[in-house]
């Protein structure tokens, strides 16, 4: 079952121009309205929420919107530039999200993630992100994934909610309440569907087909059953002339995984070649299926380093075909590196007595690609810091640090609780450790302690830590049990802290 999200950019023409470089972008606390022509008169073609929010609406001539709101910042209107920054973002999409992505003119985005979205945690997980990183770029949007493009672009512009997740077998149902604008008909039909008295799409397709298709002819059903998903639209991804792609064309239709199996092969061995004369090496492929009922499927892989390892990036591809549905047949394939990254030659046989790093990329590529990002595969390596829940980093696993030796001959338990859990203590200040505690509900006597090890604060990293310390102490239980705990300030000076007690960890 096909999944698709769209996005739509409800201010992008102004947000596009905000995001220009310093000095030339409009300033942000300014009513921005960009102004173009229908016919011979001027009227407003884009605003931004401040302009909105003053009264100005589309298509209100220029004249009065400056009339309404002083001090109007207003600039002429650009839709060249506005599509072409439009395809760089789907470029984005396609590189970070799905292998099939389409700018949605004049204000969308388009994505098909089918079988995508397990490596953002899920559908609801890809749409928070989505959304999220358009607005660390400055650009408002809003989003809807549904089982079909026309009902994901109709619940993304005409749902008040900022995210729309319609789950599967629910599509239909979301849409009888929408209005008929969402069917994107044109102008003079939507006229004349007020006037007979229909105003949301349920109305409108409980009627029967034939008196409505004579007035208005067959583009209004057309558009119900696209929406609906009793007719394809597919969506065309996005291909920039710099793409280093292979293709394959069929005279007749294939289905058969093993058929596919052998062509994604070749596809792979003729992208190598490519990638290869351009010094270049892929970080993701993307594989798409073009099916013969004009919907298509894809397959997307990421590896950890730039690669042209034919053998590598074949299994990677062959692995997941399984979750292709040809269809009624398969007549044509593309194969491309949609990110790529400079690949220079290395010597992998001689060591020359040294021993040889063990190579675990291929390992995390099948890994990532199987489970997806949120597999929680990574490295922990020691940080030089004193601050024990700083002590360890999580990298990739394919990163080159080694991590620090600062605190290698120090004490520390197996297991670290964060955050530190509060305690009550029965101690002797300043310098000694607690004779009982308790902790989770429990009561412990301590029979045996080792400490204090102080600890001071990092004041480069905060002022709030300026001063700080903590003493930390190895405290053996009548059980044999042996905890790791800490009582922030010194026990003379209250700059140092507030003598509270905290359970930092538990030795094995």
């Amino acid at each position: 079952m096909h999944r698709v999200i769209s996005v739509f950019l409800p201010t992008w023409p102004t947000d596009r121009l905000r995001r220009l470089p310093a000095g030339t972008a409009p300033p942000r606390d300014a009513a921005l309205v960009l102004k173009g022509t229908e016919g011979r008169r001027r009227v407003v073609t884009a605003m931004d929420d401040l302009a909105r929010s003053l009264g100005i609406c589309l298509g209100m001539p220029v004249a009065k919107a400056q009339a309404l709101v002083d001090d109007l910042l207003l600039l002429d209107a650009d839709p060249v530039a506005d599509r072409a920054a439009l395809d760089d973002l789907a470029l984005w999409g396609l590189r970070r999200y799905s292998p099939i992505v389409m700018a949605d003119p004049p204000d969308g985005l388009v994505l098909d993630v089918t079988g995508a979205t397990h490596r953002f945690g899920g559908e609801a997980g890809i749409l928070a992100d989505i959304i999220a990183h358009l607005a660390d770029k400055g650009i408002k949007a809003e989003a809807a994934l549904s089982e079909t493009w026309a009902a994901s672009h109709a619940l993304a512009r005409y749902q008040p909610e900022t995210l729309t997740l319609i789950a599967p077998g629910k599509t239909n149902e979301a849409l009888l309440s929408l209005p008929v604008e969402a069917l994107r008909l044109p102008a003079s039909t939507l006229d004349g569907l007020r006037v007979l008295g229909f105003d949301t799409i349920g109305e409108l397709a409980s009627q029967p087909r034939a008196p409505l298709t004579l007035r208005f002819g067959p583009e209004l059903f057309r558009r119900i059953d696209m929406a609906f998903g009793r007719m394809s639209q597919p969506v065309a991804p996005i291909e920039p002339p710099e793409m280093i792609l292979s293709r394959r064309a069929f005279f007749e239709p294939i289905g058969a995984a093993d058929t596919m199996a052998k062509y994604t092969r070749r596809l792979v061995a003729d992208l190598c070649d490519r990638l290869e004369d351009a010094g270049e090496g892929a970080l993701q492929v993307d594989l798409r299926f073009y099916r013969v009922d004009n919907r298509v499927e894809a397959i997307q892989v990421r590896t950890a380093k730039p690669v042209r390892d034919e053998k590598r990036l074949g299994r990677l591809l062959c692995d997941r075909i399984e979750t292709v549905d040809p269809g009624f047949g398969i007549e044509r394939m593309v194969l491309a590196a949609t990110l790529t990254g400079p690949l220079c030659p290395d010597q992998i046989h001689a060591t020359f007595g040294n021993a040889q790093t063990p190579d675990v990329d291929d390992l995390w590529d099948t890994l990532t690609n199987r489970y997806g990002r949120n597999s929680r595969l990574y490295r922990s390596v020691a940080s030089p810091s004193d601050i024990p829940e700083r002590a360890v980093q999580k990298l990739p696993v394919h990163a080159k640090a080694t991590g620090s030796s600062r605190n290698a001959t120090f004490r520390r338990p197996f297991r670290l609780l964060r955050p530190p859990e509060a305690m009550q203590t029965m101690a002797l200040l300043p310098d000694h450790p607690p004779v009982s505690f308790q902790w989770r509900g429990s009561r412990y006597r301590v029979t045996a302690a080792d400490g204090p090890e102080r600890v001071r604060g990092e004041w480069w990293r905060t002022d709030r830590e300026t001063g700080k310390v903590r003493d930390y102490f190895i405290l053996e239980v009548e059980s044999g049990e042996r905890f790791w705990a800490f009582r922030t300030g010194d026990g003379q000076n209250e700059d140092t802290g507030a003598l509270r007690w905290y359970m930092h960890g538990k030795f094995a």
